[in-house]
């Protein structure tokens, strides 16, 4: 019985290859405006219906098979929950091939009312050709210089948001969940980040050039699928892709890949809401493991130049467009911003944290009158820097200033780029700066004056004990002699107080200064002069996408000066050269600036950054 219904499915698919022409493809973009629907050929349309209907009816056949035959082999069937097709999807041996019907039948076709609504939505109603060719021609695909191999390739401008989210994500489980890579089946409650993270410290390797590209496709469709499902409230995945591709695919005798991709968008482009209603096909997955299958599956269409596109629509149809909308303070305006056709604060806001709101602060702000702000509203896995706060135009709050994963996407006026570091500590708080919190809070524990920064000795002697400090006893004394201790005066002798006495005095001259690496990557392929290429006419700087190492130093919020200083000098005997010891610590390498130091001082106060090479760009 099973043998005769794969025969009957295999004889299905086969007249679908062989009775179909190919459709006619566009060579060239419509002379019309930018908006003009098109309509669909009667006979395309036939032929097309026809293959959609021959597909589901052997399904259906098999799938009746599947019930009445116990005996049926396992490893015949592939798990899924595609929408209303969920359940088991066979699959078809071509010539040594597996072939699944889950990637022939792409999905079900959207609405005419839904196109419009996603193509406004995303473009408005004035967008240009150029914006829509910028956004129908950037795939989402590794870098293949191996300096860079973990980075995503930007070819054009405006999708660079999408990019950098996807990039914060991969970043993520390359760098911090290294043992996951090999596995075929994700551990997601894990990767998701449902809670804090077990180890506090956790410092991971920067060999990109080891990775594999099997790997790098596993970290790509983990870090799409969470973002998917994250959009989704974590409950479904909606997983948008070409009807034209799953037509290519089924006139080859193999799986997806480059050569068949390229060939089925020939002539393809996307310029009205028209065209998303003819060529868009799209599946709902409400398990981890069938969405993740899926997108292994069509992996192709989404490192194809339609990819970007196709992975905002999935996260737009996964959150759902009424709420997309309702997240938004304004949803009049387009996601797609002109007249440069950059992804908007909403865009990355939704793959960061799963909500389209347009702000980067806290939480709602009241504006009176029932009107509010939509900002974030829970903790992110990666988080988000904009130099617009060193301009004083936002205030970016603690949610994505502090993501449980030192990784953030980096925003200018005009490009998305992402920083990390490979080493978790680096949002630990400053061990001294802890100390002078823990200090501080004791003294307004006991003042009793209202905010005026003093205690009574009573008072004093009670924050000695609380925080284990031990002062001298003319120094107490010295501090309790006009009845009262003012903060100010107690916290210059903490200052001067060796750190074993429980005060803040470094031995070392750092005085609790951090000092650590960032790593700042733009995907944007730019001439690298350090990487140019010899040839006989001279030297050709290589077109590539840049990783730049910062080392950071962060003095304490409250540094005096004298601790800020090259040479420490570790005796009091000024006066006597020759008894004076004198001891010098390494003088730092100078101070540089480029406007994504700026960025980081807005996660780091006061840090002061340097590089080799080129400034590091945020544009």
């Amino acid at each position: 019985m099973a043998n005769h219904e794969e025969e009957d499915l295999r004889m299905a698919l086969r007249m679908s290859m062989q009775n179909s022409p190919p459709d006619p493809k566009r060579s060239k973009p419509r002379d019309g405006p930018a908006g003009a629907p098109a309509e669909e050929p009667s006979a395309v349309k036939t032929r097309r219906l026809q293959r959609e209907l021959m597909a589901a009816a052997a399904e259906k056949r098999m799938l009746v098979a599947k019930k009445s035959s116990p005996s049926a082999s396992p490893s015949k069937v592939l798990s899924g929950s595609a929408g209303s097709c969920s359940g088991l999807a066979p699959k078809v041996v071509t010539k040594d091939k597996e072939l699944s019907l889950e990637q022939v039948n792409l999905g079900k076709g959207l609405s005419e009312e839904d196109a419009k609504q996603l193509f406004s939505m995303v473009f408005g109603s004035e967008v240009t050709k150029g914006i829509l060719a910028q956004w129908s021609n950037q795939g989402i695909r590794f870098s293949p210089d191996p300096e860079t191999s973990m980075g995503l390739v930007q070819h054009e401008g405006g999708p660079c948001g999408v990019l950098a989210a996807i990039q914060a994500f991969v970043l993520k489980y390359l760098l911090f969940y290294p043992a996951e890579l090999g596995k075929v089946a994700p551990n997601m409650h894990q990767n998701t980040g449902s809670g804090t993270p077990s180890n506090s410290q956790c410092v991971a390797t920067n060999n990109f050039a080891s990775l594999t590209e099997d790997a790098k496709a596993r970290v790509l469709i983990r870090s799409m699928g969470e973002i998917l499902f994250l959009c989704g409230s974590n409950k479904r995945a909606v997983i948008a892709t070409l009807s034209v591709i799953g037509e290519e695919t089924e006139r080859s005798e193999d799986r997806l890949n480059d050569e068949v991709i390229t060939k089925s968008l020939e002539g393809l482009s996307i310029e009205s809401a028209a065209d998303l209603h003819k060529v868009l096909r799209v599946s709902t997955y409400t398990t981890q493991e069938s969405a993740f299958q899926r997108l292994q599956a069509v992996l192709p269409a989404f490192q194809s130049r339609m990819g970007a596109l196709l992975f905002l629509i999935s996260a737009l149809l996964s959150r759902g467009l009424d709420l997309v909308q309702s997240d938004r303070d304004d949803p009049s305006l387009p996601l797609v911003t002109a007249p440069f056709g950059h992804a908007s604060q909403e865009i990355v806001n939704l793959l960061l944290c799963g909500q389209a709101v347009p702000n980067v602060f806290d939480g709602k702000m009241d504006l009176g009158g029932g009107m509010s702000l939509k900002g974030i509203s829970k903790t992110v896995e990666v988080g988000f820097l904009t130099l617009l706060e060193s301009l004083n135009f936002c205030k970016v709050g603690q949610y994505l200033k502090s993501p449980k994963w030192p990784i953030w996407v980096v925003g200018s006026e005009s490009h998305y780029t992402v920083l990390f570091s490979l080493d978790t500590t680096v949002q630990d708080e400053n061990e001294l700066e802890g100390r002078e919190s823990h200090i501080r809070k004791a003294f307004d524990a006991q003042d009793q004056s209202g905010g005026g920064g003093f205690i009574s000795v009573e008072g004093f002697h009670q924050v000695l004990r609380e925080t284990n400090v031990k002062l001298p006893t003319e120094k107490v004394d010295l501090l309790c002699s006009t009845g009262f201790i003012v903060w100010s005066e107690f916290w210059q002798v903490i200052l001067d107080l060796d750190k074993s006495l429980g005060g803040l005095k470094d031995s070392t001259g750092l005085m609790g200064k951090k000092v650590f690496d960032l790593y700042h990557f733009n995907g944007i392929a730019k001439s690298d002069l350090n990487g140019s290429q010899t040839s006989s006419g001279g030297e050709i700087p290589v077109q590539r996408p840049r990783l730049t190492k910062l080392r950071v130093s962060v003095p304490p919020r409250w540094t005096p000066e004298e601790y800020m200083t090259d040479v420490v000098v570790t005796s009091a005997s000024s006066g006597n050269e020759s008894g004076g010891k004198v001891s010098e610590i390494a003088k730092p390498e100078p101070a540089q600036h480029a406007p994504l130091v700026d960025c980081i001082r807005t996660r780091w106060p006061r840090a002061v950054c340097n590089w080799v090479g080129d400034p590091p760009s945020i544009v």
